[in-house]
């Protein structure tokens, strides 16, 4: 079944695309060239440099994984797979299980509204869903434009919360529009704390990190928790890196501020093939597009984006914030996964991704 396209997005491409649903697509490739995949991260591998890990799974399988260049510039310390880099807004799709685990246990419902769980919220939340929140067409208005300039400490999800609070608009009556939007995110980190009763942080160990065996994965929180294997995250100052690791929105955690390695998302990939956490009528909800009221689909799921790649249906969501850049691209039908992550404000690690898929599939 070919996927909506994102909303507004009506393209020749499509039309081509829809004449052929039953095109012959073959088989992946069986054995990878690891020098035509060393070549895609030359600008990596560097001994001076910060670096990148990639993992390339197959069939339940990793049947490529490697770390490039330096996760840690000052004490001279290799990428390997068991680094953990910042994961931004990759996280989400983290969160957003979250809150599905609160909906497989009927404690909440996509329907709730975010007066319904927060007593205390503005009128504006009457109509607010935490299916628009998961689907980015809430219309919340974007926190970070909203912090005081006078603000010096790090903001939190908590922080965020109260900002909204203040406010009594959206950008577009919810349901509407789609705009992507960390703001909703945070929220769902307050939320699922004020339903379970639990840090968000300790939410996704108790219930997820641990679960899965990912026991090096942490929701980061400077000065509670530390980070094992640490990559940290650098900019370019002319021909030198400086350590940019931290910025004004890295203590939001529910849009963010997951940190884990390959080791770890070995296991949260395959764990996207089965109920163990929720049951997968709910979990297929989570990559179903979203829908405006319309009718119009907008391409996005629950931490997802929802495409069409050479073909076959694709999953992915990238991640940038102050000091890394990543991606993590899915081709369910193929089993198919590609996970790229950097310590470093440059690069384009998804249009790496994009080659490797075009490796895999052997298209010319």
């Amino acid at each position: 079944m070919i996927q909506p396209l994102i909303y507004g997005l009506i393209t020749a491409s499509f039309i081509v695309l829809a004449s052929c649903g039953d095109r012959d697509l073959g088989s992946p490739i069986t054995e990878i060239d690891d020098t035509f995949i060393d070549s895609l991260f030359i600008d990596y591998n560097n001994e001076d440099s910060p670096g990148a890990a990639l993992m390339i799974i197959k069939d339940g399988k990793s049947v490529f994984s490697k770390g490039y260049g330096l996760a840690n510039l000052e004490d001279d310390l290799h990428v390997e797979n068991e680094t953990n880099f910042r994961l931004a807004s990759v996280t989400k799709q983290f969160t957003a299980m979250c809150v599905m685990i609160l909906i497989n246990r009927d404690e909440l419902s996509f329907e709730s509204s975010l007066t319904d769980i927060f007593s205390n919220f503005p009128a504006y939340g009457n109509t607010i869903t935490i299916r628009q929140i998961l689907n980015h067409t809430s219309g919340l208005l974007d926190y970070e434009s909203l912090i005081p300039t006078n603000v010096i400490e790090q903001v939190t999800d908590q922080d965020v919360y109260f900002l909204m609070l203040e406010q009594n608009s959206t950008y577009f009556i919810p349901g509407t529009d789609y705009r992507y939007s960390n703001t909703g995110y945070a929220l769902l980190a307050m939320i699922i704390e004020n339903i379970s009763k639990k840090s968000f942080a300790q939410f996704l160990e108790d219930n997820i990190f641990s679960t899965l065996g990912m026991n090096e994965s942490i929701a980061y929180q400077n000065g509670i928790s530390i980070v094992s294997d640490r990559a940290y995250g650098y900019s370019k100052n002319g021909n030198v890196y400086n350590r940019d690791d931290q910025s004004l929105t890295s203590a939001v955690l529910g849009d963010g501020g997951i940190y884990t390695s390959l080791h770890d998302m070995f296991y949260w990939d395959q764990n996207l093939y089965t109920n163990q956490l929720v049951e997968f009528e709910l979990l297929n909800e989570a990559f179903t597009s979203g829908k405006l009221s319309n009718g119009n689909s907008t391409g996005y799921g629950f931490g997802w984006r929802i495409d069409t790649y050479l073909f076959r249906k694709r999953f992915h969501h990238t991640g940038s914030t102050r000091g890394f850049r990543n991606v993590f691209m899915k081709f369910p039908d193929q089993q198919i996964s590609i996970l790229i992550l950097t310590n470093r404000n440059s690069g384009t690690p998804f249009n790496i991704a994009e080659k490797i898929a075009d490796y895999m599939f052997d298209a010319k």
